[in-house]
């Protein structure tokens, strides 16, 4: 673990790091702040929060014992490990926390966290995964309508046990992918997201690409990861990647 006082962002230094030093940044590897000044999101949307209110970590995924065709799963294993552990957080307290397809974090309804998966140029086997969880952010200074944190739902998070719990889930999932070949169902880990998946029978609405809105009923996740939205009752639309909407 690498805790740095204040950075522009924690995915392009570990991007950086793996890339001069490699051998100093083996599997599950990660870079920690709480003030991170040029975050980015999907889309290279920006993601930046005011010091001391949010983490930043950054995290190490060695992928070579996957299946190329496999590694769509890293992303949707790393919200799948942080819903995980904000529920723990959360236990016992009347809140709750859901994954939303394919990897944010909801707390109470509420964008917690969000996630951002890369391939290190020049080195396909290695992906870091970045998360940005608003932990202590005020209610005033949330970014926009739709985002929350645990301080402005009368929470306290215990960051330590929140990362810990992450890093764990992280692990436990990632090794049961790889020592069942790639194979998400026989892993137990298609079964995991779907059951954390608060999308799954959701009325949605869906950003494609292009402009292009898919709107329907979310039904399962495939074995490749993707949503499977039924449109009419009938007509099914696999997204692999997209905006999504709960309409409720």
């Amino acid at each position: 673990m690498h805790v740095v006082e204040t950075t522009d962002s924690t995915n392009a230094d570990v991007v950086r790091h793996v890339t001069e030093a490699p051998g100093e940044w083996p599997h599950l590897s990660l870079l920690l702040t709480t003030d991170q000044r040029a975050g980015r999101g999907r889309l290279d949307r920006s993601w930046v929060t005011p010091p001391g209110t949010a983490l930043a970590v950054s995290v190490v995924v060695d992928g070579h014992g996957l299946p190329i065709a496999s590694r769509g799963w890293i992303p949707l294993i790393a919200g799948a490990a942080m819903t995980r552990a904000v529920r723990e957080q959360v236990r016992g307290t009347g809140h709750s926390a859901d994954l939303k397809w394919p990897n944010d974090v909801l707390l109470d309804g509420g964008k917690v966290c969000g996630i951002l998966a890369e391939v290190v140029p020049g080195r396909p086997d290695i992906v870091v995964v970045g998360s940005g969880v608003n932990t202590r952010m005020p209610r005033t200074d949330l970014p926009v309508e739709t985002a929350t944190s645990f301080e402005a739902v009368g929470l306290e998070c215990d960051e330590d046990r929140l990362l810990a719990d992450y890093l764990h889930a992280l692990h436990e999932q990632l090794s049961a992918l790889i020592a069942a070949g790639g194979d998400a169902a026989a892993s137990g880990v298609l079964g995991e997201v779907e059951s954390l998946c608060s999308t799954i029978g959701s009325d949605v609405a869906v950003s494609l690409p292009g402009d292009e809105m898919l709107r329907g009923r979310a039904q399962r996740i495939d074995h490749d990861g993707r949503l499977v939205v039924v449109q009419d009752g009938e007509f099914e639309s696999a997204v692999s990647a997209g905006d999504v909407v709960h309409v409720r």
